[in-house]
């Protein structure tokens, strides 16, 4: 099947069988622990325990401060990676893993579009499990080849040595940050070579020699240097997108009621600002917010087209927050339920991961599960994040991390935006003591699990009244 790029192309994606899908899923498992010690430092995409949030870390304390060295950016991307990758280079990069004929199986395997078959002679399909894992392979040694080189410090992380640059890589978008133009031409000269032997090459049309001044836009993100300070924000294209998504769920919701609408809002508000929040996204925010009472102003007074301004603010519009005096919060006075806003997510800078520390490390077991325990949560509601708080974050019945996990964690703000609005399916309040014996909603009597742990917990207490009856 095709999917819609943005520049109105469309990518294809390919859809392996379920059988497949579990062969490459346990290949995946084998093979990924071997290079997810190999991989380069400032590698961040497809890869457990990292994220685009990790990208652009590595980019602040790189170019950060009043005198940064590195000044100017090759930012790259490559013209459909996926599907031009040389089949005999990767296969010699795996070496003799034994799950080789497998692989090189799904490669040759060719599609069916419209009920025509086409072999393929390159590539590795888009939507196949093993895919981006194969990807990160393939590029491995972009950042030794761009020239990248690192001190070894004590007891602290490698640091780029003086004059070398510094190359920032997720999956097929990179960006090389060196300390003059000249430098800049070197190092694409030797990217386009190195690359060719793979059978890749740069996109023409987006890939650009800026300087930090002049900015630049990487996952979503505008990184510019301005006044003398280094400024990470949300992109102005993606809050286009954002405001044409706003735009049409409200639109699409004419004719439905309060509650409809908060229940579609919401998760895209929470999902868009938990991806952004690590950033300088308090004035865009605060933009957002305007914007959102503009649309839910708009659809009340189409709502009720023959009652007066007042009266539409009146019903819809309150005090509705128990802790925030701002009476223009929109809700449903029925059931009491309002729309968050962007603005009260608070901005919580991301700790950067370690370059070389991998999930597979027995050594830094412990560096995984602090790491884990210190993640920012998602913005949610103020119980529930108090309850996980005070959980450090774990599921009191299995153990686990409650949200999303310590491996993968949602990497767009489209990822965050499904996962809120599939959240209240996968956390639940449990009752400490349960209500049947005279147990409150009070915060001391309340844990935070999983739905799945909360049907099994009840599950098992059924079981055991039925066997002791």
């Amino acid at each position: 099947m095709f999917i819609p790029k943005s520049n109105g192309k469309q990518r294809p994606l390919g859809i392996p069988v379920i059988r497949d899908r579990v062969l490459q899923a346990r290949v995946k498992n084998a093979l990924e622990p071997e290079w997810e010690a190999r991989l380069e430092p400032r590698s961040y995409g497809f890869r457990p325990g990292r994220s685009c949030q990790d990208a652009i870390a590595a980019i602040f304390w790189t170019v950060k401060g009043k005198n940064p060295k590195r000044l100017w950016v090759l930012d790259a991307d490559l013209s459909a990676a996926f599907d031009r990758i040389d089949h005999d280079h990767l296969m010699t990069m795996l070496g003799q893993f034994p799950a080789r004929d497998l692989i090189r199986g799904w490669l040759k395997a060719g599609v069916i579009d419209r009920g025509r078959f086409a072999p393929t002679e390159e590539g590795t399909p888009q939507g196949g499990v093993i895919s981006p894992l194969l990807l990160n392979v393939v590029l491995h040694g972009l950042e030794q080849a761009a020239g990248c080189q690192y001190t070894v410090r004590a007891g602290r992380e490698p640091g780029a040595m003086p004059g070398t640059p510094v190359l920032v890589r997720y999956a097929d978008d990179f960006v090389v940050l060196c300390h003059d133009e000249e430098q800049v031409h070197q190092v694409r000269a030797r990217l386009e070579d190195w690359l060719e032997l793979r059978g890749l090459r740069f996109n023409e049309e987006k890939t650009q020699v800026v300087h930090l001044d002049q900015g630049f836009d990487f996952l979503g993100f505008t990184v510019r240097r301005t006044g003398g300070k280094l400024i990470i924000k949300p992109s102005t294209a993606a809050c286009t997108r954002l405001r044409a998504r706003l735009r049409t769920e409200v639109k699409a919701l004419h004719g439905s009621n309060a509650e409809a609408v908060l229940r579609r809002l919401i998760p895209i508000v929470r999902g868009w600002a938990a991806y952004y929040r690590a950033v300088a996204s308090t004035t865009t925010f605060s933009s957002l917010d305007h914007y959102m009472w503009r649309l839910t102003f708009k659809w009340a007074r189409r709502r009720h087209r023959n009652k007066s301004s007042h009266w539409v603010a009146a019903r819809y519009f309150g005090r509705f927050h128990p802790s925030r005096r701002d009476r223009w919060v929109f809700g449903d006075r029925d059931s009491g339920a309002f729309l968050i806003k962007f603005a009260w997510t608070g901005i919580v800078r991301h700790q950067l991961v370690k370059g070389g520390a991998s999930p597979d490390d027995p050594e830094l077991t412990e560096y995984w599960r602090d790491r884990c325990r210190r993640k920012a949560l998602p913005p949610m509601d103020k119980t529930s994040l108090l309850l996980a708080v005070r959980q450090q974050g774990l599921c009191p019945l299995c153990k686990q991390a409650l949200i999303v996990g310590a491996e993968y964690e949602p990497d767009s703000p489209r990822e965050w935006i499904n996962w809120f609005a599939a959240s209240k399916k996968m956390l639940h309040k449990h009752h400490f003591t349960y209500r049947r014996d005279g147990g409150t909603d009070e915060r001391n009597n309340l844990r935070l699990v999983h739905s799945e742990c909360h049907r099994q917990h009840h599950a098992g207490d059924s079981k055991r009244t039925t066997q002791s009856c």
